[in-house]
């Protein structure tokens, strides 16, 4: 299967949350501020043995299982605690090794890039919050039934078809928001601001990638 695009900047970080800033004309730029600090490549992934070339990072800490710690057992400590996140990206080239730091001055005041993260989760939600149906009648009678879904047909063919907008869980989805900006960078304590929101809760992992 082929990578969605190949990374040509690339990190992963912990969404801090979101702050104003002021650009050069004096506008307020809303912002997402993402801690990238810790990152580090804890594999390197090549065409001739793995079939294709890409690079792992790793940023952040919990406690790991076994397995988990014989993958990344040149960084994990004493105690079985090692990187909380793992991703790979798919890279063309390049010279990074093993155990290198990455940083966010890669990225320049404009580029745009491609946030990637795990979306709020909101428990069991009905048909109203989580598709935006109308509900029903709130008069004439109607009682107990403003927020349900309505029929889902009686008629032929006597079933539920796949795919219907019902009741379910919400959110933890992987989302992708795109063509976002780099409106701030604090080189000194490897902080990246990005114009505008990120999928997930302050405290997530996302990815922030440049496309090719």
């Amino acid at each position: 299967m082929a990578p969605f695009f190949i990374a040509m900047k690339f990190i992963i970080g912990k969404k801090l949350g979101m702050t104003q800033i002021y650009d050069d004309k004096g506008n307020v730029v809303p912002v997402t501020l993402i801690d990238a600090s810790g990152a580090a490549v804890t594999q390197v992934l090549k065409e001739d043995k793995q079939g294709y070339n890409a690079v792992q990072l790793g940023v952040g800490s919990k406690k790991l299982s076994k397995p988990q710690q014989g993958h990344v057992k040149d960084f994990a400590d004493d105690k079985g605690n090692g990187f909380a996140f793992l991703r790979e990206f798919h890279v063309e080239g390049g010279e990074l090794k093993k155990g290198d730091k990455i940083a966010v001055d890669q990225f320049e005041i404009g580029d745009k890039v491609v946030v990637r993260g795990t979306t709020k989760g909101k428990g069991f939600q009905g048909v109203v919050k989580r598709w935006g149906f109308a509900g029903g009648p709130k008069t004439h009678g109607n009682k107990h039934t403003l927020r349900t879904p309505g029929s889902i047909g009686s008629a032929f063919p006597q079933r539920v078809f796949k795919g219907l907008k019902m009741a379910g869980h919400m959110g933890v989805d992987q989302k992708s928001v795109l063509n976002l900006k780099v409106a701030y960078i604090d080189k000194e304590n490897n902080i990246l601001g990005v114009k505008g929101a990120v999928p997930g809760n302050n405290g997530g992992y996302v990815e922030v990638v440049t496309r090719n």
